[in-house]
């Protein structure tokens, strides 16, 4: 399994290298005050890394939103277990 992750790490490093070099013609990057010249592959990359940034906190909001429906269903689950332990041990009434 080490081997199988550390030769697809290895395969991810080989084609950002090619996509690197393949991209790297210098480009015009124009922003609101400047403009500056970068390779385009920095230019793809440092997006692709924004996007992946602003998808992370997106759903984080929807992760502790889900934790804390989790942690409440358990404690609700502990407390009718609870009550079906207590309802168990009760004597019954003869009548």
């Amino acid at each position: 399994m080490r081997i199988l992750k550390l030769l697809i790490i290895i395969i991810i490093m080989m084609l950002g290298a090619a996509f690197a070099v393949l991209n790297a013609e210098p480009v015009r990057f124009n922003y609101y005050f400047d403009s500056i010249e970068l390779p385009l592959s920095l230019i793809i990359t440092t997006a692709l890394g924004v996007g992946v940034v602003l998808g992370i906190v997106s759903g984080f909001g929807l992760v502790v939103g889900l934790k804390r429906q989790n942690l409440s269903l358990k404690r609700r689950t502990r407390l009718v277990n609870e009550e079906i332990k207590n309802l168990r041990n009760l004597p019954l009434k003869e009548e």
